[in-house]
């Protein structure tokens, strides 16, 4: 190990069936270091960190832990905690029932009695030390979350870790919240702890830490130090696109005449329960537009504010000019929107339904649940939209679970389409489906706007927003931050404003 070391991983790999998740993966963590992990989704943090805690038995390579001679093993979270290895999750995975001082020690007694004055004395102690204004005798569940996140830290840290994981832990906290986090960061970092920070928001990684390592595709883009890294650059690595290796790839494409066609959905100031800035959002007939931005920007936040998904805070709304409310799903599809989620499977198919089940679904809720198709007109239905889709399912009661990604995709794609809505929204419609499938969706994407459709596209490959977008808002820390179109679409402009970099 190098002398400043206190952890160091060589040539990870980790497999699952039919994924590579990590290989040949490298990563170093210095004592008194703060060192984002990024990379895009599927890029293998998650993976690294769960064969760091234990989680996952790694398949190869070596970890070393400064005082520990060789390579070790860590086979569950209780080694690598003996390690000295301590995570702080997103999901707070403490008790709100309990005291702040109970907490920290819970587990951690030599015997059935408990002395409460030592123990709040002491968790005391550890949370003025660490300067967290909270009392040791608090219920855990009147504190914020970022209080919260805090003890879950304190608790970490008098387990005397050498190693802190926070794993997406601002994802939560207003901008008050997360500089307090950021001063604790600061303080242990004085003493001496490395910390590994995954996260999405980039404003948030030049402001606290030292060095980033990029991963993508389960493999090491590489190591940098904060100042030789430029915004725009790391954008760069983690989509694995170089800044001028992009040429317009929309040649082929009639360019959108918006002055022609009237706008069919406008939003003024919207915002929603999780965390988005207030937004302004207009689409006319017949255009395609995307919302643009690293992972956790913002973008499905947006579309489901737009669709009445999440609770809708503020913002004014007209669907043909009429202003109208949308709180929830329902209001927006009697509006004639409709919505493609993001996760298939928590969100899109009902997995036990057969086929023709799942295509009438939207459908029959639009209609009401007291007035139910005849089984003659849902299997009309689903035969138009499984030969309009090519769908491949054996027949119409085939369960949707049996079939493949990319044909439960085109299912719920049918769903939506046979509600005949005049605006679609399709958050990661090609994600996790063949090639083949992708070209399919997207020529059909550019079919349907020919034809009047007004539709919203979300993509995490940027190639292929440029292929069917006439407009890109750009999102960057839930915020709004341009609007690209014409002569702008280019790889190269839209790095550099999710980065913060003009728009040229």
């Amino acid at each position: 190990m190098q002398e400043k070391s206190l952890l160091e991983m060589r040539g990870i790999y980790k497999s699952f069936p039919g994924v590579k998740a990590l290989r040949n993966v490298d990563f170093t963590l210095r004592e008194g270091e703060i060192h984002a992990l990024m990379g895009e989704n599927g890029a293998g943090k998650s993976t690294l960190i769960k064969v760091l805690t234990g989680v996952h038995v790694k398949d190869g390579g070596d970890i070393f832990i400064k005082g520990h001679g060789g390579a070790v093993q860590i086979r569950s979270p209780q080694e690598a905690q003996n390690l000295g290895i301590s995570t702080v999750y997103q999901e707070i995975s403490l008790c709100p029932n309990l005291s702040v001082a109970e907490n920290i020690f819970i587990g951690r007694g030599k015997g059935p009695a408990v002395n409460w004055r030592e123990m709040n004395k002491k968790a005391g102690e550890l949370l003025d030390s660490l300067g967290i204004a909270v009392k040791p005798n608090q219920q855990l569940a009147s504190c914020s979350i970022a209080v919260q996140q805090m003890v879950a830290i304190a608790r970490a840290v008098d387990m005397e870790c050498s190693v802190l994981i926070l794993d997406e832990p601002t994802s939560s906290l207003d901008e008050s919240e997360v500089e307090k986090l950021f001063g604790l960061m600061r303080d242990l970092k004085k003493r001496g702890v490395g910390i590994i920070f995954v996260t999405h928001f980039l404003d948030q990684v030049y402001e606290v830490c030292d060095r980033i390592t990029v991963l993508r595709d389960g493999q090491l883009v590489g190591e940098y130090e904060i100042e030789k890294l430029p915004r725009v650059q790391l954008v760069s690595k983690m989509l694995g696109k170089e800044l001028d290796d992009m040429a317009d790839i929309k040649n082929d494409i009639p360019q959108y005449d918006e002055a022609r066609n009237k706008i069919v959905y406008e939003a003024e100031n919207l915002c929603s329960s999780e965390g988005i800035k207030p937004f302004n959002f207009r689409i006319r007939k017949g255009e395609v537009n995307g919302f643009t931005g690293l992972l956790g920007s913002g973008r499905s936040e947006c579309v489901r504010a737009i669709f009445g998904a999440d609770k809708v805070t503020s913002g004014k709304v007209w669907v043909d000019g009429k202003q109208v409310k949308i709180n929830k799903p329902i209001d927006a599809m009697k509006h004639g929107i409709a919505y493609l989620a993001e996760d298939r499977k928590r969100d899109g198919i009902v997995g036990d339904l057969s086929v023709r089940d799942n295509i009438i679904l939207a459908l029959q809720v639009k209609k009401g649940f007291f007035r139910p198709f005849s089984k003659a007109q849902a299997t009309k239905f689903a035969d138009e939209y499984i030969k309009l889709l090519d769908i491949k399912t054996a027949s119409v009661n085939t369960p949707i679970k049996s079939l493949s990604g990319g044909n439960q995709q085109k299912v719920i794609l049918g769903r939506w389409l046979l509600t005949h809505p005049n605006y679609l929204i399709l958050d990661e419609p090609t994600r996790g489906i063949d090639v083949g499938t992708k070209v399919d969706i997207q020529k059909l994407v550019l079919k349907l706007a020919s034809e009047g459709m007004s539709i919203t596209f979300i993509s995490s490959e940027t190639d292929e927003m440029l292929r069917t977008c006439s407009r890109l808002l750009v999102m960057r820390d839930r915020k709004l931050v341009g609007e690209l179109k014409g002569d702008q679409l280019t790889q190269n402009t839209i790095m550099n404003t999710i980065a913060g970099g003009e728009q040229k």
